[in-house]
Parts: C-alpha cells; sequence; structure tokens
C-alpha cells in the first residue's frame, strides 16, 4: 500500500471518539495536529466545553486558488461499543475507518507526499470538526464562516462501491410541533375538550402529504406523542419529523406549507407551535463544481464515476457557501455506523494516489 501507516490508523481508530466523548475526540485531534505540524501547518484551534475542538489546519499562502480539505473526528459509537481494530487480506474493520478516520488518513498520507515532493505546502488548508455525527449543530457555523476563504473543497467521507465521488446531496430539517388542547373527561364532558391528538393526525396526513418521490423530496413524521389516557381528551401531542430535499425550489416550496399547516387549526381549541429548522442545507451540482471534475480528469487522465446522496454531511454546508465541493475523497468501505464497519484496502491505495496526483496539480497552479 502506499504510504499507508497502519499502526497510526490503529492508534486512532482504537481511541474512542464518541462525539460526547471530549477527551477521546480531542485525543484523536491531538495526534492529527502532531502530524500536521511536521508538515509546517499551524494549527487555529477553535475549543468548546462540551465537545471536542474544532482544528483549523493552515498553510503559508501564495498568489492563487485556495483548497479546504474537510473532516470529522467524532464517530458514533459510544464507549466499550465498538473501538477493535483488525485487519484481513482485503479489509481494515474498527469504528471510524471509513466514517471517516480514514478519510482523514488519506488527506494526510496525500499531504505527506507532496510535502516530501515539494518540501512545502500552501494553499492548501486542513479542518477537522468533531460534532458531524451529530448534526454538526455546532461546527457548521464555524464550517460556513472558514468557506468564504476558499475556491474549491475536498470532503473526505467514504467513496462510492466504485470509487464514486459525490456531486450531490438532500438537504436535512428536523421539525418539533407542539400542540396545546384542553383536557376534558371522554365520557361525560367530550365536547368541552379540544383533542391535541386529533390536531396531530391533520398536520401528520398534511405534512407527509408534502412528499414528493418524483422530486427526490420527503417529509416523515418519525415520532408522535400526546395524550393522558383512552378516558381523556389529549390535551397535548409533540410531533417530530423531517425534510429531506435536492433542490433549493423544493426546500423553499416545503418550509412555505409547513408554516401553512402550523398556522391552521382543524380543531377548534387547539395551538401548534412549530420549532427546529435547516440542519444542512443542499448540495446542488454546480457549474463551478463540474469544471472542477473537468479539471481533474484532465489533468489526472482519468474519468471519474460520480454520484449523489440522500445522506448529508459536512460537504452540504460549504457548497451552500457556493464553493465548488467535491465530496467522498475517502477510501470505499461499508457498514459504517454499525459494528461491522470496514474499509477496502485497495481503495486507501487508490485514492492516496489520486489525491496525490490533484495535491501536485494544485500546487503547480494547474487547478
Amino acid at each position: 500500500m502506499l504510504n499507508v501507516n497502519l499502526n497510526e490508523l490503529k492508534t486512532i481508530i482504537e481511541i474512542n471518539s464518541w462525539t460526547k466523548n471530549k477527551q477521546g475526540v480531542d485525543k484523536v485531534g491531538e495526534l492529527f495536529a502532531s502530524w500536521m505540524q511536521a508538515l509546517d501547518y499551524t494549527l487555529e484551534k477553535h475549543t468548546r466545553e462540551h465537545i471536542g475542538n474544532h482544528l483549523h489546519f493552515k498553510s503559508p499562502k501564495k498568489e492563487g486558488k485556495k483548497l479546504l480539505l474537510l473532516g470529522h473526528i467524532d464517530t458514533v459509537f459510544p464507549p466499550d461499543s465498538f473501538e477493535k481494530f483488525t485487519e484481513d487480506e482485503t479489509w481494515i474493520y474498527g469504528p471510524g475507518v471509513c466514517d471517516m478516520k480514514g478519510g482523514n488518513h488519506v488527506a494526510l498520507q496525500s499531504l505527506r507526499n507532496v510535502y516530501k515532493k515539494y518540501s512545502q505546502i500552501h494553499n492548501i488548508d486542513f479542518l477537522l470538526v468533531s460534532d458531524e455525527e451529530t448534526g454538526s449543530d455546532d461546527s457548521k457555523y464555524l464550517s460556513a464562516a472558514i468557506a468564504k476563504e476558499y475556491d474549491y473543497c475536498m470532503v473526505f467521507e467514504a467513496a462510492g462501491v466504485n470509487e464514486e465521488i459525490v456531486v450531490g446531496r438532500k438537504g436535512v430539517g428536523t421539525f418539533f410541533v407542539d400542540i396545546e388542547g384542553k383536557a376534558a373527561h371522554a365520557g361525560n364532558h367530550y365536547s368541552d375538550g379540544a383533542d391535541a391528538n386529533l390536531e396531530a393526525a391533520h398536520k401528520i396526513v398534511e405534512l407527509i402529504a408534502l412528499t414528493n418521490l418524483d422530486k427526490q423530496t420527503t417529509v416523515n413524521v418519525g415520532k408522535i406523542k400526546g395524550g393522558i389516557g383512552a378516558n381523556t381528551i389529549s390535551p397535548q401531542a409533540h410531533l417530530i419529523f423531517e425534510l429531506r430535499y435536492t433542490t433549493t425550489d423544493e426546500r423553499d416550496r416545503v418550509l412555505e406549507a409547513i408554516d401553512k399547516i402550523i398556522a391552521h387549526s382543524h380543531v377548534k381549541g387547539t395551538v401548534s407551535t412549530l420549532s427546529g429548522g435547516i440542519q444542512r442545507d443542499v448540495m446542488q451540482p454546480s457549474p463551478e463544481q463540474m469544471a472542477f471534475v473537468d479539471k481533474i480528469n484532465t489533468l489526472c487522465n482519468i474519468t471519474l464515476p460520480t454520484e449523489k446522496r440522500g445522506g448529508v454531511s459536512d460537504a452540504n454546508v460549504i457548497s451552500a457557501q457556493g464553493v465548488a465541493t467535491l465530496d467522498g475523497w475517502g477510501p470505499f468501505g461499508d457498514g459504517d455506523h454499525t459494528i461491522d464497519e470496514r474499509a477496502s484496502k485497495k481503495s486507501f491505495e487508490d485514492r492516496i494516489t489520486l489525491v496525490t496526483q490533484i495535491f501536485e496539480h494544485f500546487l503547480e497552479g494547474r487547478i
């Protein structure tokens, strides 16, 4: 394999970096800080109290385009649930090996390769955030602000099964509806009540009807709660629903419709309140993004396979700022978010070879 340090990979994989384990996340970050500083990067640390610190590694700047590399160092596995590194002839197994400690290591090894060749790196920075697996609720503001400094972004989430890169991801929003009604005895005073559960039922039907599968827009009411018991008109109900969409037009259509649904009461005496919102906006293909792909194909004499995904990543955040963003630069793997997570050894080699070439072209001013 091309410069893949399996001992380093084993070390970071075996450190538990569950998003809520600040100590473990920061320990992984400290290792990356030491490796990046060996490449003459300076560190801008964004310290956080309850989650891991976000790390922005900066290279010297020259005239020309600026490239941001992006990854996250948290995983979904709580302590003592899945912390072991193993390997066989074909695969590496372990938490984060494809999502996305493995991808971060692809970026690191590729930077090491170009540093060895040129003795310096300029205009290529690396941002590692600590809360992607819980929605980037903190880091998305930092990422959006930093994005404005760059022309291109490469995100090191896992590659597709045929080593596709990702050119589109759905936007996602999570919303909460609280419905207040009025309790009453269901036998003696039925008409005196205002049934929050009935109002919730009307709203569930209307919200789900906003789904348009032809446009890949989905609204899913994933959790409902309400009422006291069978003999009581329900005084309250609570809904949690998710929106996913592929275009800003669909986002705007559904958001407008949601507001109308929440504002209108079918059951007299009920009042509904909406909270939540868009977590990460849609990653839409753009002419600038396609030009980035074309440059890579031409310079590297390849035809990159591309795909769109329904899941979100921090690529959504950067893309929404107008930066030409490509995701999926990590190794191919599967079983992510399960104890069967693994990544292909061959894809590590393929990705490091290709990403190293891209970095070389970038440093020589061809991209």
